[in-house]
């Protein structure tokens, strides 16, 4: 004999003729729609396309309606008992969590154990109920039955069909294309994924055009060390300019802009920094204290010769050492050039010192 245990009987709220059962753990609104409910079922008013989901239909619009919920250890009788129309659709309830839920998102726990089960849904007078929607004290004019027992997944199928209500709901599922195979679905994440990865990209190139005055830097512009910033904010035509020139350009722009900056800072007069801006043109390697950076920016701030005025630095920063901006000019100038990676002509490679010659 059949074990029967009533999980929910009473009155229901509905909401544009709808009611759900919902067992997932991380519910997603999105996939839960009437359409992606009932894809490939030739089935209506119960729609359970979505694993661990099913989508109720009720002949009410809105308002509440009588609903009994029961679980069986076996698959009941078949018994009508007055309903006019039945369907029966598979179930997998994904959790222990499984509620009964109303339009509005409210839900009753039904304690229904995780697994997979039939579900045969029983319904009364839903063409009477048809759009309706229903005060409390108004007469019930359709009612439902939800039926659970333990079963293997087998295919949705038609029990009896009476109301032209549940005709329209068939045909409407009927129609339906079947859902997405995992490898479709699978394709559309990979599509989606890709055009977010595109668009994140399309819009990082054309903030990074902004910066660097309307065209994107080359790789070494993107690279080179220094304080390129202030050089694209001071002139950006000019530093794509550079960019382009090649090494030996570069090298020559280098050494003028060390001279230059020594001049105005100056720095020109300095013994030490006179000789190392000799060096730079000679393309030999520099003697102490240019040799030592901890050196080198001791001596600037301790010897008496040294000038000390200050400038305003193109970002705004007031009171900056004039002969501190001015040096790395000179001392940076034996790097690598802008375009790294191409050979550097021997004659502007720095020369060791002759040893005999200490």
């Amino acid at each position: 004999m059949d074990a029967m245990r009533t999980l929910f009987k009473g009155e229901f709220s509905v909401a544009c003729g709808q009611m759900y059962i919902d067992s997932r753990t991380s519910p997603d609104d999105s996939d839960t729609g009437l359409h992606e409910c009932f894809m490939g079922q030739r089935a209506g008013l119960c729609g359970a396309a979505v694993p661990g989901y099913l989508f109720l239909l009720t002949g009410m619009h809105t308002g509440s309606v009588p609903l009994t919920v029961e679980l069986h250890e076996t698959e009941p009788p078949l018994d009508f008992d007055g309903s006019q129309d039945v369907v029966e659709t598979p179930f997998q309830a994904a959790s222990d969590g499984t509620l009964l839920i109303e339009w509005g998102g409210v839900g009753r726990s039904l304690g229904l154990r995780p697994g997979p089960y039939r579900v045969r849904y029983h319904c009364r007078g839903m063409d009477r109920a048809n759009g309706v929607v229903r005060d409390e004290d108004e007469p019930v004019l359709d009612e439902y039955l939800l039926q659970f027992w333990p079963c293997p997944p087998e295919r949705d199928r038609i029990v009896k069909r009476t109301s032209e209500s549940a005709a329209y709901w068939h045909e409407f599922a009927g129609e339906l294309p079947p859902p997405p195979t995992p490898e479709e679905l699978a394709e559309t994440e990979r599509l989606a994924r890709e055009k977010e990865e595109r668009e994140a990209r399309e819009l990082r190139e054309r903030l990074e055009e902004e910066k660097w005055g309307g065209r994107l830097p080359s790789d070494r512009l993107r690279t080179v060390a220094g304080n390129v910033s202030a050089m694209v904010d001071l002139d950006v035509a000019l530093l794509h300019a550079i960019d382009e020139a090649g090494p030996d350009i570069q090298r020559a722009i280098a050494r003028r802009t060390a001279h230059r900056s020594c001049d105005v800072a100056g720095l020109s007069d300095v013994d030490w920094i006179a000789r190392g801006l000799t060096e730079l043109d000679q393309g030999v390697s520099f003697s102490p204290p240019l040799d030592d950076r901890d050196q080198t920016w001791n001596l600037l701030l301790s010897d008496p010769r040294v000038p000390s005025t200050t400038v305003t630095l193109p970002d705004g920063t007031p009171n900056a050492s004039q002969q501190a901006m001015a040096l790395p000019a000179l001392t940076r100038a034996v790097r690598s050039p802008i375009s790294a990676g191409t050979a550097v002509p021997t004659a502007w490679k720095p020369q060791p010192k002759n040893c005999a010659a200490r």
